[in-house]
């Protein structure tokens, strides 16, 4: 049987690379990134050794002069600034020259030339006035393309998490991954007891002094709910409508860039605390647990893993694109 040839991916506002690893993961060989963070960037480079890394902004790059430099490309990843997109955001008015940043795949696509793209944003990205323009644009210069929400939680990941992916393949239909749920992929799957160096995380009372209410009351609609002896995470920052917990027997909630989840104990005379670690977020969002990161505050470091694309969806829908080839 011919061996296949090796696939040359590039990643388009790469972030952290959970893209690039989930396409590494299917067999693809990463050849470029970029991304304007310098800690994106960097983690980038540190889990893509000899790959060329562009810390800067997309727009300002020439693709051409990168195709000169890391030769032919065969899939393009992209996720495009998602802020001005999300929900979270608000009421905030969205910014239009972020969202345009989409644009900037079909520009880079006209000159790498790659078989495949694969977009990832936000579910809200499709609501943007301009997304039927730009899915247009993308067929125009001669791709496939299928638009889908999928959930992390389906396809391995210890976490609920829909995004939108735009699928593109200029020779075929693309193929939607086949869903393939993990069994024992939930938040309990997650948890560490210790950090890399062996230390017990820290705990505190749940009823330490001074913690707010509204946590409390959260702790409260738990116990109702499970009684006093299991284990549950609660949300601690942030607002939630689904009553500010969850069992530890289904996947996590969904990650953002911010500090949200404790995890609380029974230690038989009442309960201890702790927020989820970094360590355990990366794990929740499908990231190998050899996948290294750089030394950062915790701040960035989360907003690092929230940022992320989760590569076991990634590596699904490369696979189902290779499967074509």
């Amino acid at each position: 049987m011919a061996k296949r040839k090796a696939i040359r991916s590039f990643d388009l506002f790469c972030g952290g690379g959970g893209s690039s690893c989930g396409a590494r993961l299917a067999g693809a060989t990463t050849v470029g990134g970029v991304d304007v963070s310098p800690l994106a960037a960097m983690t980038f480079e540190m889990n893509n050794p000899g790959a060329v890394v562009y810390n800067e902004d997309c727009r300002k790059l020439d693709p051409e002069t990168i195709r000169k430099r890391v030769g032919g490309v065969d899939l393009l990843l992209a996720s495009p600034e998602c802020t001005n997109h999300s929900p979270a955001k608000g009421n905030i008015p969205r910014c239009e020259q972020s969202r345009r940043t989409a644009f900037e795949v079909i520009r880079f696509a006209q000159s790498l030339a790659p078989r495949w793209i694969v977009v990832e944003n936000v579910v809200q990205m499709e609501n943007w006035p301009r997304f039927d323009t730009w899915l247009r644009q993308l067929q125009e210069i001669g791709y496939n393309t299928v638009v889908a929400k999928l959930n992390a939680a389906n396809y391995g990941v210890a976490q609920t998490r829909v995004r939108l992916f735009v699928i593109c393949d200029r020779q075929a239909r693309p193929r939607l991954p086949v869903a393939h749920r993990r069994a024992g992929a939930t938040a309990r799957s997650i948890i560490q007891e210790r950090d890399r160096d062996g230390v017990l995380w820290r705990l505190s009372p749940l009823a330490s002094p001074g913690r707010a209410e509204a946590t409390l009351k959260r702790a409260r609609n738990a116990l109702r709910e499970i009684g006093p002896k299991c284990p549950f995470i609660m949300v601690y920052y942030g607002s939630d409508g689904a009553g500010g917990w969850q069992s530890l027997d289904r996947p996590l909630r969904t990650i953002t860039t911010l500090d949200r989840f404790a995890l609380v104990l029974p230690n038989g005379r009442g309960h201890l605390m702790r927020m989820l670690q970094p360590p355990e977020l990366a794990v929740a969002m499908g990231f190998p647990r050899s996948y290294r990161w750089p030394e950062a505050s915790r701040r960035n470091r989360i907003r690092l893993i929230g940022n992320a694309v989760c590569p076991p969806v990634m590596k699904r829908i490369v696979q189902g694109l290779l499967s074509q080839a």
